[in-house]
């Protein structure tokens, strides 16, 4: 099957490519650079339309990039250009021609006005394309998505095409679980001791837009094999006070506030950005497990009932100070506090193996208090330089995170009969401190080479320190408290990486490519106090990667990638410390776990046309030492599940993503992924030597209802997928959301509900050599938010210019 489709895809790839080129002509060349006529700010992917001048048909087009630069290849001929970009004043260049004589037409920098109709430049950026498409990356503009009003930066993910998020809050990028995600460019402490769970505190009406780089260039830390996903947080940097205000409720309670204020007066740009919720998320679970206990079959099964409520404060502030146009220093700082509180109820039924008739019932209850502030300190410089492609940038930045949990469980127990069952009859008290302190320094260099060539390099470094500090007391039979054996210790995580890089690029007409090379050296040291073991690990690793970029006629392009990747043993997969919620389901960590490396092939076709866009990939990894979660059952019956080193995966796919305009009222968005994996854990058991093909869809449509009212249905399908245990199976769901202009245009409203048939239900099975188990969580149900929000900008209208186009290149 997996030659059939590559040859396949290969097949119309050549087929495409030889009909388009054979009717290819001698071509010239058309750049240009697309700013705002007042502030000089890059209009990222304003689009350019390329007209015949004999009868004004269009004939071709392209989208700038995210410096507001554009280039397309045309035939020879006589051509008038026409610039758009939403909420701005068409324009049109004079008749130019390109010819032998003359192959280049340079229109130079082309200054926008902002529409007269238009009430506020903030709202201009609102109107940005929802989703924008490029080879090395794709690009979402999350402000546009209805569905995302109210929700949390752990709900913007799940409405992004290639991304899933697990009812644990796990994020997943193209079924690959080992994804980097990066906030602003960098690490962060808001994903740190929770992973992409994290996120759910973190508001999203503070994320501008989030970045998916599917096969990283050796620019970016070789962490992460999927690839990376950047949530970059919203800040502005034009004159005068501008600014956003959102107010959100919905049901289950969902109550937030949240602004973003920006004030710039000549070469001081002020930004801040708050977001207060309170929410309570309920959610449940079931579980069934039958295993052999000391040669006899042990069933049991167990429903499970949760609700957490918590309060997150989130701010972010800072200053940029522009030394010049070209030279910026920011210094800025992050704060995050989240309180929360979980009730948890069990319940357990142990089943007789003869007729499945309950003969013991046991409640367990679970009461969490939780505190979690965390902050992060950034001081940002960058300089470009008179030429081209020419820049030099610095970064240092400070994490200190601090979580504390302090848990009580109450256990009871009874028969069939109603007397009590002692010896399962407890209750114990859990104190969980973890505390993380990160440097963060790198510095990048990008050298210009001839007309179109460049040479970057850069260098950082990482150093962490995290400590767990865990004790599991249980009262005994006296009133007295004592430590449960084995439930408490000391776990001390050290963590510096220093890594460099080197990019070498160029390009021609038609053809560019980028070879880079990253060298990074690990040193990783964790420490149990108690025991006094030690696990030193040091390791250096080349981590190269090639970049080839082919433009065809007809605005079509193919790249073709190659990246070496690697998955480190993080903090929560090294601490052998075990969960404790569930008193017979344990996950923890695995202090002898080992490193994973990736090899990543990709191969990416675009096409741009009048009305929309649609990229393609065929994407292939082999992984060595592949990391997974094995779960064991032992003689009490009780399971524990960490993460163990598996011989490896092959794993090939091939992904679909379309944005289309069908009408001016029909805005459709499509992305498909298929994907096949060849699980081999046979080092653990020949059982988990498995292969699996699964596949998922997604499909939005926006419709214009009326003047400044819209409507927006998702619909998401993910088909079974087998893992080295057992199965996913098929979740499906859909949202609806509407959006209303209000306040003369000045603010919107929003209406949204997530999960509309409440079926967003994680469902699976697992097995082993001497048990069998399935289950069902659900970690939120169906959500309905309403949201407001209002736009303000002091400095409503643009200046005229007299000339809408510069000399300057």
């Amino acid at each position: 099957m997996k030659k059939s489709l590559l040859s396949l895809y290969c097949f119309i790839l050549l087929i495409f490519c030889f009909c388009t080129n054979t009717q290819a002509q001698s071509k010239g060349t058309i750049k240009a650079k697309i700013v705002d006529a007042k502030t000089d700010e890059l209009l990222s992917f304003a689009s350019l339309k390329i007209l015949q001048v004999s009868d004004n048909k269009l004939v071709t087009g392209n989208i700038a990039n995210e410096k507001g630069e554009i280039s397309l290849n045309i035939n020879f001929g006589k051509y008038i250009a026409e610039i758009e970009f939403m909420g701005y004043k068409n324009f049109k260049t004079a008749e130019f021609s390109l010819s032998k004589e003359q192959n280049i037409v340079d229109l130079g920098t082309i200054k926008l006005e902002v529409s007269s109709s238009t009430l506020a430049e903030v709202e201009v950026r609102a109107e940005k394309s929802t989703m924008v498409l490029a080879l090395d990356k794709k690009i979402f503009n999350v402000g546009k998505d209805l569905a995302n009003a109210g929700g949390s930066a752990s709900d913007l993910l799940t409405n992004i095409p290639s991304i899933s998020v697990d009812p644990d809050g796990g994020v997943k990028l193209r079924g690959s679980d080992n994804v980097r995600i990066l906030i602003d460019g960098k690490p962060s402490g808001l994903v740190s001791f929770k992973g992409g769970a994290g996120l759910q505190q973190l508001q999203g009406n503070m994320v501008e837009r989030v970045e998916i780089i599917t096969n990283p260039s050796a620019r970016y830390e070789a962490e992460g094999m999927a690839g990376i996903i950047n949530i970059i947080l919203k800040k502005d940097q034009r004159q005068g006070f501008n600014g956003s205000l959102e107010l959100i409720t919905g049901y289950p309670t969902n109550y937030g506030i949240g602004g973003n204020l920006n004030y710039r007066h000549k070469k001081v740009n002020f930004f801040i950005n708050y977001g207060l919720s309170y929410r309570k998320s309920p959610g449940k679970g079931n579980s069934y497990q039958e295993a052999i206990v000391n040669g006899q079959k042990a069933i049991y099964d167990q429903s499970s009932e949760n609700e957490v409520s918590g309060l997150n404060n989130n701010i972010r502030g800072g200053l940029d100070y522009f030394f010049s146009d070209k030279s910026i220093l920011t210094a800025s700082y992050l704060f995050k506090r989240s309180d929360a509180h979980r009730n948890l109820d069990i319940v357990y039924h142990d089943l007789l193996a003869t007729d499945k008739s309950v003969f013991r019932t046991t409640f367990r209850n679970q009461t969490e208090d939780e505190q979690e502030p965390n902050s992060e300190y950034a001081l940002s410089y960058k300089k470009d330089f008179t030429k081209k492609n020419h820049s030099l940038s610095a970064d240092v930045r400070f994490l200190d995170n601090w979580e504390r949990s302090n848990q009580v469980f109450t256990q009871n127990a009874i028969f069939k009969d109603g007397s009590a069952d002692k010896a399962n009859t407890s209750l114990q008290n859990s104190l969980n401190d973890e505390y993380e302190k990160q440097w963060l320094v790198q510095v990048d260099y990008v050298q210009p080479i001839g007309k179109e060539g460049k040479f970057e390099t850069g260098v950082r470094s990482s150093f962490r320190d995290m400590v767990n500090d865990y004790i599991v007391t249980q009262r005994n039979e006296s009133g007295q408290w004592a430590v449960v054996q084995g439930l408490k210790n000391y776990f001390i995580y050290n963590e510096n990486i220093n890594a460099w890089y080197g990019i070498l690029g160029n390009k021609t007409k038609k053809f560019s490519y980028q070879a880079g090379l990253r060298a990074e050296w690990t040193d990783v040291k964790t420490t149990l106090r108690e025991t006094n073991e030690v696990n030193p690990r040091k390791y250096a690793n080349l981590f190269p990667s090639v970049h080839f970029t082919y433009n065809l006629p007809k605005e079509n392009a193919l790249q073709l990638s190659y990246s070496r990747r690697v998955r480190r043993p993080f903090y929560n997969d090294l601490s052998p410390f075990f969960s404790f919620p569930d008193s017979r389901n344990f996950f923890g960590g695995n202090p002898d776990l080992n490193p994973e490396f990736s090899n990543v092939f990709e191969l990416g076709h675009i096409k741009y046309f009048e009305k929309g866009s649609i990229t393609s990939s065929l994407f292939y990894r082999d992984t060595q030492g592949k990391i997974d979660r094995i779960r064991r059952v032992d003689s009490t019956g009780f399971s524990r599940t960490r993460p163990e080193n598996l011989n490896g995966e092959k794993s090939f796919g091939l992904e679909l993503t379309s944005q289309y305009n069908l009408y001016k009222w029909w805005k459709l968005d499509f992305n498909f992924n298929f994907f096949q994996a060849d699980i081999d854990g046979s080092n653990i058991s020949e059982l988990y030597k498995r292969k699996t093909v699964s596949w998922f869809v997604r499909q939005t449509s926006r419709f214009t209802i009326a003047k400044s009212f819209d409507l927006q249905v998702r619909g998401n399908y993910e088909a079974p997928q087998k893992t080295a245990q057992g199965e996913r199976l098929a979740l499906y769901y859909v949202d609806l959301s509407m959006s209303k202009e209000v306040f003369g245009g000045k603010g919107t409203l929003n209406f949204n509900i997530t999960d509309l048939f409440n079926t967003r239900k994680m469902r699976y099975t697992t097995q082993g050599d001497t048990f069998y188990s399935e289950g069902m969580s659900q970690f939120r149900i169906r959500q309905i938010n309403l949201t407001l929000n209002y736009r303000f900008n002091q400095s409503k209208n643009a200046k005229k210019v007299k000339s809408l186009v510069s000399d300057e290149g």
